[in-house]
């Protein structure tokens, strides 16, 4: 079942009838849970019942993580001595810490075994590349990266200190909510929980929001990010007759889609849960206007950056000891977040990338604070812009392998970047058969998209202009009409359901 698709709607009206035409709690979970697993049966049915399982076992994890047995023994009124109680709670804390590192280790046993036994199996078994991608396709649950991290944060939360729930219901609407079971954004539970015990029916504004969430997101992924899909997979997929030229415009334009895609997928889950009573978290607050890569990843798919930073990063010590083990934490986090999308070399190696940026940032700042000239001149409109550029120059070009994790092809398009010429048939093939334009006007489309996402920005972030709820309700029913009209046949799938 597509986000963007007449049985979506009617799926999603009738779940929101059902819904709120109950006025207790359970039945609305129940609802909530058996419209979750009919949405993921409609994907991959034959997964539904590992996921249940895992749901299961995670729960009764955090029970027993956060269970307080010393409770008992301090109801014997002083017939347990101060001595035995500090054993006690030793030993207790001690099996709260096995379990916790039983129910890490299950996750992610689960995740790398799900990632990377495709990759093991063509190892031993070698496949044709066909068949190989086919077998990812079929061994990978839809969306279990998400699954599994959400878990560990549960776990980890509850070992902190959060209460652990006592209902399974209530755990298991959380975990397999259909608007972010498959690509989040990820949400902790004791977030959703709070919001569950306090539900009620949206007000119009909120209402309007949802719907418009919904609708934008339609446009962004239905419109704007399939039809730049097209170009990027004609050119990517031809890169011994893609020019230089050619490879940077679709380059640019696979950047474009990669951000338009998966924020329009988590508009439509934050709309959907909005109509729902929840509210999701924010993942994008547009990083392509960052002056930094670490402004980048406060920016970039936030839940993900945000996890990273809990239950990785602070966890390994952080900033506070030392600009050399900051910048090993750096790395170790970065090359996490590459293996976390995928089994391929390329993931790796974006995420080295990434995890290098960090640093060299990391160092640029430690040497700006000892120079303050050199503070001064990344505050001024020059060394802003200059920051901006080198930014995304590198963000951008990190995408290549994030599109083609295979070395063997992202390497061709680092070496194809300068002065390669294009086949004389890529032209025809591409601009005039297939998109019915020329190179020159692909570009200028490109730019154009630019400077709207910039004034989009401008109006938003800047000036602080929003459309208020009455307009945005205008705008739904034409934003869906559009995209009825305007998205390409056959849409793509979504790309972070790969991931």
């Amino acid at each position: 079942m597509n986000f963007i698709s007449i049985f979506y709607g009617l799926f999603l009206l009738s779940v929101l009838g059902i819904y709120w035409s109950l006025s207790e709690q359970k039945l609305r979970l129940w609802t909530l849970l058996i419209a979750s697993l009919i949405f993921y049966a409609s994907l991959n049915v034959q997964y539904i019942p590992l996921l249940l399982a895992l749901t299961f076992i995670n729960f009764r994890l955090g029970l027993e993580i956060g269970k307080n047995t010393l409770s008992d023994k301090n109801s014997l009124n002083g017939q347990i001595s101060n001595e035995e109680l500090l054993f006690s709670q030793a030993d207790w804390n001690l099996r709260r810490l096995k379990l916790l590192w039983l129910g890490v280790i299950l996750n992610v046993l689960l995740l790398l075994g799900f990632k990377y036994l495709p990759l093991l199996l063509n190892a031993v078994f070698p496949l044709p590349t066909t068949s190989q991608d086919a077998a990812v396709k079929f061994i990978a649950p839809l969306g279990i990266s998400f699954f599994t991290f959400e878990c560990i944060s549960y776990l980890i939360d509850v070992y902190r200190g959060a209460p652990a729930t006592g209902q399974f219901l209530k755990f298991a609407a959380y975990k397999l909510f259909f608007a972010k079971l498959i690509s989040g954004p990820i949400t902790r539970y004791h977030n959703l929980a709070t919001q569950i015990n306090t539900l009620q029916l949206p007000s119009p504004s909120q209402a309007s929001e949802g719907l418009w969430l919904i609708a934008r997101g339609a446009v962004k992924k239905g419109i704007l990010a399939d039809h730049l899909g097209i170009f990027v997979d004609l050119c990517f997929g031809n890169l011994q007759r893609a020019g230089s030229t050619d490879l940077w415009l679709a380059t640019f334009a696979y950047g474009l889609q990669l951000y338009l895609d998966f924020n329009g997928y988590v508009d439509i889950a934050r709309g959907t849960a909005l109509l729902f009573g929840f509210v999701l978290p924010e993942n994008f607050d547009f990083p392509y206007f960052s002056t930094s890569i670490a402004e980048f990843w406060r920016r970039w798919h936030m839940t993900l950056g945000d996890w990273l930073r809990n239950y990785i990063y602070f966890p390994l010590g952080g900033s506070r000891r030392g600009l050399a083990r900051t910048c090993w934490n750096l790395m170790i986090v970065m090359l996490i977040a590459g293996i976390w999308h995928g089994s391929a070399w390329g993931f790796i190696v974006w995420g080295a990338y990434h995890g290098l940026a960090l640093i060299v940032h990391r160092l640029t700042d430690a040497l700006s604070d000892r120079h303050e000239n050199l503070e001064h001149f990344w505050q001024k409109p020059l060394g802003i812009f200059l920051a901006w550029l080198f930014t995304q120059l590198m963000v951008f070009t990190s995408w290549i392998w994030f599109r083609l994790p295979n070395l063997k092809d992202s390497s061709l398009v680092f070496r194809h970047l300068w002065g390669y010429p294009a086949d004389a048939q890529f032209a025809q093939k591409v601009y005039v058969e297939a998109l019915n334009i020329s190179q020159s006007q692909l570009a200028g489309r490109l730019i154009f998209l630019a400077i709207l996402m910039a004034l989009v920005y401008a109006f938003k972030s800047r000036l602080k202009v929003e459309f208020n709820w009455p307009v945005k309700l205008v705008f739904v029913p034409l934003c869906l009409y559009a995209v009825w009209l305007l998205a390409p046949e056959g849409s793509l799938p979504y790309i972070y359901f790969d991931f």
